[in-house]
């Protein structure tokens, strides 16, 4: 067995490709017309043939349904969040927020209402709480994680 990534369904792949090359950065490995690949492991498919697939009509199938994400990460939360800004077309889950563990994330839906989770790179959440003053163990205890998670990123 081998896990290949995530097909979604889309209702129009040109407007779907396009939102994940300048939003996300993500770049097309494979393009078959109706299925579209995208670096990460991606995959785009075109809700005509995905009702054919799954042998459902339109009807079954629920957009925006906020039980899912795509997730990402970034070592630049704040350039991310000033590109999303500036493109006026993001309908946003919450704006930039951070986590209990420290991390700091924004979620916002694609053009079909998929979820897209960008949050900060792990080790930059930790070199930030170094930066800071604390220790590792300090750090470890603040993040939820064993020190040897936290010393990975330092050493």
């Amino acid at each position: 067995m081998k896990y290949l990534g995530v097909l979604i369904s889309v209702k129009d792949i040109e407007v779907s490709k396009r939102f994940y090359k300048e939003v996300l950065g993500l770049k097309v490995e494979s393009d078959l017309g109706a299925n579209v690949t995208l670096t990460g492991g991606i995959a785009l498919q075109t809700l005509d043939t995905w009702k054919g697939f799954i042998q459902k009509s339109e009807d079954n199938i629920l957009f925006g349904n906020n039980a899912g994400e795509l997730c990402f990460e970034t070592r630049d939360i704040d350039s991310f969040c000033n590109l999303l800004s500036q493109r006026g077309d993001i309908c946003y889950v919450h704006l930039l927020y951070e986590h209990p563990w420290g991390q700091r994330a924004i979620r916002f839906y694609d053009p079909d209402r998929h979820i897209i989770e960008v949050g900060e790179d792990m080790g930059v959440v930790v070199k930030r709480f170094i930066s800071s003053g604390l220790s590792v163990a300090e750090t470890a205890a603040r993040m939820g994680v064993p020190t040897v998670y936290v010393e990975q990123y330092i050493l």
